[in-house]
């Protein structure tokens, strides 16, 4: 029988999302106001979506190209989020002519299989890649100021070469994208001047490398999200490595979909020990909420053997009957980098707001938006 601390960490896995709406009134700032009025915050919205598109194609050799909102379910390119299948996609049925030629379709959770199919599709050698807009619905989010339903992000992948699969590539991968954040940030302060607000530290030039291990070491007694804030008190930008991997407590950091990012890889920190996984995630402090505040997830995806071996572990071996996974397991599918960047959690970290309802339009509970107009947050709708 699981022990009370065991149901703990596993509910703790099932993230994200705070889980209770009188934590969010508690946590939620009470000496909130809007930097920017909501047409002035339309008018930053596009600028700094402008600047991260234009500047990330330059830093990592990408080019805009369209992506999907539906898939179809039987191909397994739509994104399970995780491997314990809690999260599952929204499916319809196209009946067409009568259902003669009917097709089953997914709205997807995210584009990260289908972009590793893009990056053949569009002849993308070693170095090349594609940025999309994408747009996704995860229905099985709770609801709160920095979980929403309707997704945003600006999923990108890199076509590498196998001898690029290594923490020094992934390193690098994620410093030009933090210089990229960060000449957002200062960017768009110098467009919206209001933006400066003494309260409110820059963000770091530098991004924090860590294993997951590592810091699960540094705070044993901690749960998942606590050991993350910790670490945001000592380095305010950090990207943990490794997510996904069963650490010393028998648990991941956090659950990782066993068919997309490598995290089973075995690796090595900077002092040489030995560690697992090719992934990860940017995670920021955020001033104005101040809590914890994710912006990015991703890194090297499997190939053939990290595929088996993650499957395994999944207990999914049978998704390798899908077409994706056999074109992986064939080895036709060019070798990559990818992620998705939150754009809603980056305009509202960059723009310094507490809720994602001021920054995109979706659906909240009644209860959320009339806790968020306590706090002085007002949403679009």
């Amino acid at each position: 029988m699981a022990t009370a601390e065991q149901n703990a960490k596993v509910a703790d896995l099932a993230g994200p999302g705070i889980g209770d709406y009188s934590e969010i009134d508690r946590i939620l700032p009470s000496d909130y106001h809007s930097l920017l009025a909501p047409r002035e915050t339309q008018a930053a919205i596009f600028f700094v979506k402008r600047y991260i598109e234009e500047h990330l194609c330059r830093a990592l050799n990408l080019s805009m190209v369209q992506v999907p909102l539906i898939v179809e379910a039987e191909s397994g390119v739509n994104d399970l989020l995780d491997r314990d299948g809690s999260r599952t996609p929204i499916q319809f049925h196209i009946s067409n002519d009568r259902d003669v030629h009917p097709v089953n379709a997914q709205i997807v959770q995210a584009a990260t299989k289908w972009k590793r199919m893009a990056l053949r599709e569009f002849g993308m050698g070693r170095g090349e890649g594609l940025l999309t807009d994408m747009r996704a619905v995860r229905k099985d989010y709770f609801l709160d100021h920095d979980h929403s339903a309707y997704v945003d992000q600006w999923d990108w992948e890199q076509s590498i070469a196998p001898s690029d699969r290594n923490l020094e590539y992934l390193r690098d991968t994620v410093r030009r994208i933090w210089k990229v954040l960060t000449g957002a940030y200062r960017a768009v302060q110098k467009e919206f001047p209001q933006l400066h607000d003494a309260r409110y530290p820059d963000l770091p030039d530098e991004i924090h490398f860590l294993h997951a291990e590592e810091l699960l070491e540094a705070y044993p007694d901690l749960p998942r999200k606590k050991r993350e804030t910790a670490i945001l008190q000592r380095y305010p930008a950090v990207f943990i490595i490794g997510i996904g991997w069963p650490l010393a407590d028998g648990y991941p950091h956090e659950m990782r979909a066993a068919d997309y990012d490598d995290w089973v890889t075995e690796t090595h920190a900077l002092n040489g020990r030995p560690m697992h996984g090719l992934n990860g995630d940017i995670l920021v402090w955020n001033p104005v909420t101040r809590r914890r505040h994710e912006l990015m997830s991703g890194g090297i995806r499997v190939n053939a053997e990290s595929l088996r071996q993650q499957l395994t572990m999944s207990h999914q071996e049978s998704f390798m009957q899908y077409p994706y996974h056999q074109a992986i397991l064939r080895g036709e599918l060019p070798q990559s980098i990818g992620g998705g960047i939150g754009q809603s959690r980056t305009q509202m970290l960059l723009l310094r707001k507490a809720h994602l309802g001021e920054v995109s339009v979706s659906v909240w509970p009644k209860i959320l938006t009339e806790i968020s107009a306590k706090h002085n947050i007002h949403v679009l709708d």
